[in-house]
């Protein structure tokens, strides 16, 4: 389909309305301060922050370890299954104003079954979610379950048997928390194990890491998409395989932005990841510690970087066809938006 060029004034306009996937959001990460001090008063946690403002005050973050501090410090408030549906729902809510059509959510059991959350509390009450959301919201949802790369297989291995009472209730896994020192490689065999399950394998590589980290990925654990993956604008043979497999990346230009995985947005590679011809996806990652949900990150990266319609059909489409969600399904989004870049052009 060939887009034409709107007039710069209406992009923002586009860029809300068109139906796009979101494949790269870690549900913990969307947590909110004012939802994380409502539960710790459900819940009786003390926190170390007098108020929300105190809370959202300390989101200045130098790396991604100094993230990841906080985002588990927030999660500590999460022990039952209404807990988990509830910071959900808070989230489908946020996506349906996006004009999200499809999420695929991260979520991190360990995270939790480390504080003696009980793992059926985390899946069932995140599943209950993903169903509300499709029946009241009219958006397809489904969950992956990640494992935290800073712990080591056996700790992964022992999760995954864990959670398999609710294998229906999940469609993949995934790997992240701490890049840097922890290369795919350590973790084969789980990966190896969940392909057996038939279940889809995506992995967190090239965000701070090497390229070399997007090569174990693929080549080691088989993956199906890299999260992130910005870092492989640094190796050309590993740019070009990307474009000729047309693998996916779910690249989260916030994230990077507030990471200092780029100084400034303006900085990042994402055009030039699209000029090469890659399958590149936009994301939040983790909204309330980044700054922004799915249309926040399209609506400051399209300022930023200068990009206009055909990107942004581009990487619409790209989340569509990249995501584990039903063929059928993705014809009728791939319809819709196509309809919604029509109504656009009509108009001018």
């Amino acid at each position: 389909m060939k887009i034409h060029a709107i007039p710069s004034q209406r992009l923002p306009e586009l860029l809300r309305a068109m139906p796009k996937a979101e494949l790269h959001i870690h549900i913990e990460g969307s947590l909110e301060p004012e939802l994380i001090f409502a539960l710790a008063q459900r819940n009786g946690v003390q926190l170390p922050f007098a108020d929300v403002a105190a809370l959202r005050s300390a989101y200045a973050f130098t790396n991604l370890q100094s993230f990841l501090d906080l985002y588990y410090a927030g999660a500590s408030v999460l022990l039952h299954e209404q807990d988990f549906y509830d910071m959900a729902w808070a989230y489908f809510e946020k996506a349906a104003a996006d004009h999200v059509v499809r999420a695929e959510l991260f979520f991190d059991p360990q995270t939790h079954t480390a504080r003696g959350v009980a793992m059926g509390a985390v899946i069932e009450g995140l599943h209950r979610a993903c169903r509300d959301a499709q029946t009241k919201l009219g958006i397809s949802a489904d969950l992956i379950l990640c494992f935290l790369r800073h712990l080591s297989e056996d700790e992964a291995l022992a999760t995954l048997e864990e959670a398999m009472p609710w294998r229906e209730h999940f469609i993949g896994v995934g790997l992240d928390s701490s890049e840097l020192g922890h290369p795919p490689e350590k973790f084969a065999r789980v990966f190896a194990r969940a392909r057996e399950l038939g279940l889809h394998l995506v992995a967190h590589a090239g965000e701070e890491g090497p390229p070399a980290y997007i090569w174990g990925a693929l080549d080691v654990l088989q993956v199906e998409r890299i999260d992130h993956g910005v870092q492989a604008i640094h190796d050309g043979a590993l740019m070009k395989r990307l474009a000729d497999s047309h693998m996916p990346l779910t690249v989260c230009p916030l994230s990077n932005l507030k990471l200092c995985v780029f100084k400034t947005l303006a900085d990042h590679n994402l055009g030039q990841m699209l000029d090469a011809g890659l399958c590149v996806t936009l994301n939040s990652d983790d909204p309330a510690y980044f700054g922004g949900y799915l249309n926040d990150n399209y609506l400051q990266t399209f300022a930023a970087l200068h990009l206009g319609a055909p990107q942004a059909y581009q990487l619409a489409a790209n989340s569509i066809e990249a995501s584990f969600a039903p063929e059928e399904d993705k014809h009728r989004w791939m319809h819709e938006l196509k309809q919604c870049f029509l109504g656009f052009s009509e108009q001018d």
